[in-house]
């Protein structure tokens, strides 16, 4: 069973996202508080523990949730594998993938410290078709024709 690792925000785009415990998924906006939110197709990000744990083991050092400034930290599930299109069900929302991957901006933080970044090849961004609450240790689930 696929979970909810973290949750994170960011108030201010530019800054380190922080951990919270709950957070409310508002249909076609995203997270409530974080910057990233809006009317657009990658209103919330998501990265697999399994990609944060292998950057990790190349590094030698611990990651604080949030460092690859994903909104939703995914155990159990390899989240880039999904396509395009994949329905998810995070909490009590209703998401949609709508692109995986993305380009690396100039004067990315982690890049910077650590000479990479698994962001852009391996998290996912989706868009939030039913509004509802997720917190830490919510099941995500992959939905059929919802």
């Amino acid at each position: 069973m696929a979970k909810v690792a973290a949750i994170n925000i960011s108030e201010i785009r530019g800054i380190q996202k922080h951990e919270i415990p709950e957070a409310f998924l508002k249909e076609d906006w995203g997270i409530e508080g974080d910057a990233h939110a809006g009317n657009w197709h990658r209103q919330v990000s998501l990265l697999s523990t399994d990609s944060v744990k292998v950057m990790q083991d190349k590094l030698d050092f611990n990651l604080e949730h949030g460092a690859f400034a994903e909104n939703i930290l995914v155990e159990g599930m390899e989240v880039h594998t999904l396509p395009v299109g994949t329905r998810l069900k995070i909490g009590e929302a209703l998401t949609e993938v709508t692109q995986i991957g993305k380009e690396c901006h100039k004067g990315c933080a982690i890049r910077e410290i650590t000479g990479d970044c698994v962001m852009p090849r391996e998290g996912i961004f989706v868009k939030v078709l039913r509004s509802g609450n997720v917190k830490t240790g919510d099941e995500i689930s992959v939905c059929e024709g919802e």
